[in-house]
């Protein structure tokens, strides 16, 4: 490795799965299909290293040790292998670990994966894995959880900026309108504002089109440096222009303000910086909305919206894929599903296809610079990247 130079890093493969209840394939197998599919069409060299985000499987699969168990199913065997949980941030995070690895040339090329298996159990052993992911002596053992906590951020807001009745209808209405042409999303429908409005409280003032649906998926991508990739005039190579992760509070109530998302304006100010690029210069933005308030408070941190505005955008189609800023291009969390751990991922997956003009139904026209941001928590992790299409 030459001293303190930065390789140039590209994504040469890709991989997933359909988003959903995979009741028939175990974990491993669901991994090792995504896996697959991204080697079957890697142009790099052979992956010497995996980077596997996980969030649950201790808890719901009673599996520990899974980098390994995946490496060695997938017929890997004597590569690296570990495991990366950063709650809903893990696929991000097991992103960064391996854009750093073949940055610094330590490296040629690594498989970065995720996979989740959450509709097995009850929803009650969901819901209780889940809260493992707030502070647990402060939050989780007095009955808070994540839907309830964004419930918490949602009324909060609504107060504090006087937000109108149903003014967050926008962010499942695109979700799912995107999500209609994406064959590996979960739910193949788009809705109508009506169907919003109708809908029962999940955790007031959350209803039940604001919460995305847990599912079981796996997604993969293969990084190398840009120069071992091979050259394929007819789709555009995509590299990662900047990676960032920044935390803040774990216990929201140790917030001087719940409502701005700090760790999230922080680490997409640190990717701005890093690729020279800013809020002016994104295509699409796939953002982390497992909550409807997430999309509005992840808008503002990126600064496409001021405080208290950011609900504004769903409302007028300024973030479908034809507007200012396309978010949730292939339904997002919403739609796709929330495969735990494996969704930063997919969120990769999903803006490279943007990038390679590959997307079909659900293609961003002119689209040259993605911004990827996957949340542990209400962004007590965040996990932020920008994917740029090189030119030739």
């Amino acid at each position: 490795m030459e001293n303190n130079k930065i390789h140039t890093v590209v994504i040469s493969g890709l991989g997933q799965t359909s988003v959903g209840e995979h009741w028939d394939i175990s974990l491993r197998e669901l991994a090792f299909f995504a896996i697959e599919k991204a080697l079957v069409n890697n142009r790099g060299g052979y992956p010497q290293a995996l980077y596997l985000a996980n969030m649950l499987a201790p808890a719901l699969s009673h599996q520990s040790h899974l980098a390994t168990m995946v490496a060695d199913f997938s017929g890997l065997r004597g590569i690296e292998a570990t495991t990366i949980e950063a709650s809903g941030a893990s696929g991000g995070m097991a992103f960064r670990q391996g854009y750093m690895a073949v940055a610094s040339g330590l490296v040629d090329s690594v498989i970065v994966a995720g996979v989740e298996k959450l509709t097995e159990q009850t929803s009650v052993n969901v819901n209780s894995a889940f809260a493992t992911n707030t502070d647990s002596e402060y939050e989780a053992d007095h009955g808070l959880t994540p839907t309830s906590q964004a419930a918490l951020l949602m009324k909060r807001y609504i107060y504090e900026y006087d937000v109108p009745d149903f003014a967050f209808s926008g962010f499942p209405v695109v979700a799912h309108a995107n999500g209609a042409s994406n064959k590996n999303a979960m739910f193949q429908r788009a809705i109508k504002p009506e169907s919003y409005q109708r809908a029962g409280f999940v955790s007031e003032p959350l209803n039940m089109f604001d919460v995305a649906p847990y599912a079981d998926g796996a997604a993969a991508v293969i990084l190398t440096r840009a120069e071992l990739v091979a050259d394929l005039p007819e789709i555009p190579t995509v590299s990662v222009s900047g990676s960032s992760a920044v935390i803040d509070t774990l216990a929201l109530h140790d917030r001087q303000n719940p409502i701005v998302f700090n760790a999230a304006k922080e680490s997409i100010a640190k990717v701005y910086a890093q690729s020279g690029l800013g809020h002016s210069d994104i295509d699409l933005f796939e953002l982390f909305d497992a909550y409807s308030i997430f999309g509005a408070l992840s808008l503002e941190a990126a600064g496409f919206s001021e405080a208290g505005k950011g609900w504004e955008l769903a409302q007028d189609g300024r973030i479908n894929l034809d507007g200012e800023i396309p978010i949730s291009t292939f339904g997002g969390l919403k739609a796709r599903g929330y495969p735990g751990g494996a969704t930063g991922v997919y969120q990769i997956v999903e803006a490279a296809t943007q990038l390679m003009g590959l997307a079909e139904e659900n293609q961003v026209k002119g689209a040259k610079n993605a911004l990827v941001q996957s949340l542990g928590g209400p962004a007590s992790t965040a996990v932020t990247h920008i994917l740029s299409q090189i030119e030739r």
